[in-house]
């Protein structure tokens, strides 16, 4: 496999994967200007500013850093500064429900694996009742400053209710 493909690839993984930890809008936005569709692709037109969430540039992603491990997996997972300049780009073509959607990725990076397994499996219908499920929304937004995921747990709450949805104890 030729070498500049592979990377390639690398850098490809890294843009794709969500993890790590909470973002500031405003502090990307001061540190890399609002983002548009005439900064995309970002790993070529932004380089210098996109970043795995251990902190390594693009530019880290070689095959002799994988090699040599320098690079290792948790590199390889994506900022969520990242995440909000593709939400930039997705807003500046009018693509807002998708920007959301990357919002609430990045606001996710910061809540450990094994906890976003238990609320996904609380967001089920019939798993919970309003009260646990409006505990999970002050927690997202408390504990994780996830406030995009925190409205989203609220608005099930309440549409579950309407629905018929909820565990009944």
């Amino acid at each position: 496999m030729d070498q500049q493909l592979l990377e390639k690839m690398i850098r490809e993984v890294m843009l794709s994967m969500a993890k790590g930890e909470s973002v500031n809008t405003n502090t990307v936005t001061k540190t890399c200007g609002t983002t548009t569709k005439d900064d995309y692709p970002l790993s070529k037109k932004k380089a210098d500013v996109v970043k795995s969430a251990t902190g390594k540039k693009l530019d880290e992603f070689t095959m002799e850093n994988v090699m040599n491990g320098t690079i290792g997996a948790a590199d390889c997972r994506i900022a969520p500064e990242t995440l909000e300049m593709q939400a930039q780009v997705a807003e500046s073509v009018n693509r807002h429900s998708f920007a959301r959607n990357l919002r609430r990725a990045a606001e996710l990076i910061a809540i450990p694996d094994a906890r976003i397994l238990e609320i996904y499996n609380s967001l089920r219908p019939y798993r919970s009742t309003k009260a646990e499920l409006l505990a999970i929304a002050d927690e997202l937004e408390g504990k994780y400053n996830a406030k995009v995921n925190a409205a989203f747990v609220r608005e099930a709450a309440e549409l579950y209710e309407k629905r018929d949805r909820l565990r009944k104890d």
